[in-house]
C-alpha cells in the first residue's frame, strides 16, 4: 500500500498551502546576470550598513559555537533605543516568526483572530496554523482619498467578537502602502476589549514619512494588550540574515519566550543588526533615498497613465487598468521582476518595490 503522508496532516495543516515565494530568483539571477531588475521583493538597493557587514564578517570567525540564545546585547541596544525594558522584548528569525509565533501562543480553535482583507498574507496563515477562525474584514475602497485597500479600524472594531483573541493590523501594510494615523490608531486600541490582544506590525516603520503617524511603540504603556512588530529586513537591510523583534508587555513576552525556538537567530544575525542600530546616517540616506526615488517613481507611473496608490512604504501598489496577468509577464521576459498581486485578489495590481534606479529605469523601459 502506497504512504500518502498528507492525509496523515493534522486539520490546521491539511487547510494550509505552502508559502508562494514567487519566482526562483537563484536560477533567474544565473539567466539574466546583472540585467535582472528584483523589484518583487521588497529590498533596500543601498543594501547594509557598512558597519552591519564588518560586524557579520568579524562574528562569522565563531560560527561554530552557539549563539546567545536570549539574543541579550541586542535586547539591550533594542531597549534602550525603544524606552522598554528588555523583558518587553522577543527576537525572531524575521518578524515573520514572532507573527507565527503569537498565533501558536494565543489562538486555537476555540478563538477567532480579526485582520484586514487586504493585510500581510503572514496573518490568515498564522490564524490557519494555529487552527484558529479568521474574520477578514473588508478594506476601505478603492477611492478611499487616503488609504485605498487599506484598513478600516471601525469595521475591525465591530468585527471583534467575545471569542477573538487577536487582532493582526499592519502599518504600513504590505502590499497596499496603505496607512493609519496615530489618532485613529488610539481610537481603535479605546475600543478593543482588555483581554484582546492587538499586534501592530510596522516592518515598514522606518520608510514612514506621513505628518500624524509615528509609531505604535507609544501607547505600549497604556494598553498591556499591544504588541509591535518589527524587521530588519527592509530598512536595514539584512534581509538574508533573518532577524526581526516585537516590543509588549512582559507577562506577553513570558509566554512566547515558552514557544520561541531555542537559538531562533543566529550569531551573525545579532552582531549585524546590533551595529546597523548604530549606523544612524546609513539609514537617513536609505529613508531620504526612499522617498526620493518612491515620489519620481509614482509621478513616472502616473505619466503613462497607470493609477499609483499613496504609500508609506519602500513599495508602490499600481492599478494596471485590465488584468495585470500580461503585463507581468512581459516585463519577466524583459529581466524586470515584479509581483502581481491576484493571490490577495487584487488582480489588476502589480507590486513595485522602490529599487535602484538602474533598476527603474529598467522597468520604465518596457513599460512604453
Amino acid at each position: 500500500m502506497s504512504f500518502d503522508a498528507t492525509l496523515l496532516a493534522n486539520a490546521a495543516v491539511s487547510a494550509l498551502r505552502a508559502y508562494d515565494p514567487g519566482h526562483d530568483l537563484p536560477t533567474l539571477r544565473q539567466r539574466f546576470g546583472t540585467a535582472l531588475s528584483e523589484l518583487g521583493s521588497n529590498e533596500n538597493p543601498l543594501g547594509p550598513s557598512p558597519a552591519a557587514i564588518v560586524a557579520a564578517s568579524e562574528a562569522m570567525a565563531a560560527m561554530w559555537r552557539y549563539p546567545d540564545p536570549v539574543g541579550a546585547s541586542l535586547k539591550r541596544v533594542l531597549a534602550e533605543r525603544l524606552g522598554v525594558g528588555t523583558g518587553q522584548l522577543v527576537l525572531g528569525n524575521g518578524s515573520h516568526e514572532l507573527l507565527m509565533l503569537l498565533a501558536q501562543c494565543f489562538a486555537d480553535a476555540a478563538h477567532s483572530v480579526v485582520y484586514s482583507q487586504f493585510g500581510f498574507a503572514v496573518f490568515p496563515i498564522a490564524t490557519a496554523a494555529a487552527g484558529a477562525q479568521g474574520i477578514a474584514v473588508p478594506a476601505l475602497p478603492a477611492d478611499h482619498p487616503d488609504a485605498a485597500f487599506g484598513h478600516d479600524l471601525d469595521a475591525m472594531a465591530r468585527a471583534i467578537r467575545a471569542d477573538t483573541r487577536l487582532v493582526y493590523l499592519a502599518n504600513p501594510n504590505n502590499p497596499t502602502g496603505s496607512s493609519f494615523s496615530d489618532v485613529e490608531l488610539e481610537a481603535f486600541m479605546a475600543r478593543v476589549p482588555g483581554h484582546v490582544i492587538v499586534v501592530v506590525d510596522e516592518a515598514y516603520h522606518e520608510y514612514v514619512d506621513r505628518p500624524g503617524l509615528s509609531t505604535a511603540m507609544h501607547l505600549l504603556d497604556r494598553y498591556r494588550n499591544l504588541v509591535v512588530t518589527r524587521t530588519f529586513s527592509k530598512a536595514y537591510a539584512l534581509a538574508g540574515l533573518r532577524v526581526g523583534y516585537l516590543a509588549a508587555d512582559a507577562s506577553i513576552a513570558a509566554v512566547l519566550e515558552r514557544l520561541r525556538e531555542s537559538f531562533n537567530v543566529n550569531g551573525i544575525a545579532l552582531a549585524a543588526a546590533e551595529a546597523a542600530l548604530g549606523d544612524e546616517a546609513h539609514l537617513r540616506r536609505v529613508r531620504d533615498t526612499n522617498a526620493s526615488d518612491r515620489a519620481w517613481l509614482a509621478g513616472e507611473l502616473t505619466a503613462r497613465g497607470l493609477r499609483v496608490f499613496p504609500s508609506q512604504t519602500n513599495f508602490l501598489l499600481v492599478d494596471t487598468g485590465d488584468d495585470a496577468t500580461a503585463l507581468e509577464a512581459r516585463l519577466f521576459a524583459a529581466g524586470v521582476i515584479v509581483r502581481p498581486m491576484m493571490g490577495y485578489g487584487l488582480g489588476q495590481t502589480v507590486r513595485i518595490s522602490i529599487g535602484s534606479r538602474a533598476e527603474l529605469d529598467h522597468l520604465l523601459e518596457h513599460l512604453k
